[in-house]
């Protein structure tokens, strides 16, 4: 089992930035890909950025392209998404999870989310 915890979210202005932060603990270890998603309220759960184990390959929706970075920091067992010139439309609970690296695995683990709000 892993475990992730988000933390980092919170009330910013149209234009600020914040760093969310996903701590893994449990059977923790590097080989597990690393994924953000967002929910927004009556809206579908959306996938913002992912990162391969070794943080050398990393996936972005088009919306925040430009805008976000996700790295990993697999010492530490912490993944990060930094966001810059943040939207209202950005405003949405955001979860970690963790998707073990074999071929058609999906994500297994997820965290109990942090909330963001961009207000303008």
């Amino acid at each position: 089992q892993v475990q992730l915890v988000e933390s980092g979210g919170g009330l910013v202005q149209a234009g600020g930035s914040l760093r969310l932060s996903c701590a893994a603990s449990g059977r923790t270890s590097s080989s597990y890909a690393m994924g953000w998603f967002r929910q927004a309220p009556g809206k579908e759960r959306e996938h913002v950025a992912a990162i391969d184990w070794s943080g050398g390959s990393t996936y972005y929706v088009d919306s925040v392209k430009g805008r976000f970075t996700i790295s990993r920091d697999n010492a530490k067992n912490t993944v990060y998404l930094q966001m810059n010139s943040l939207k209202p439309e950005d405003t949405a609970v955001y979860y970690c999870a963790a998707r073990p690296t074999v071929p058609n695995s999906r994500y297994d683990y997820w965290g109990q989310g942090t909330q963001v709000t961009v207000s303008s």
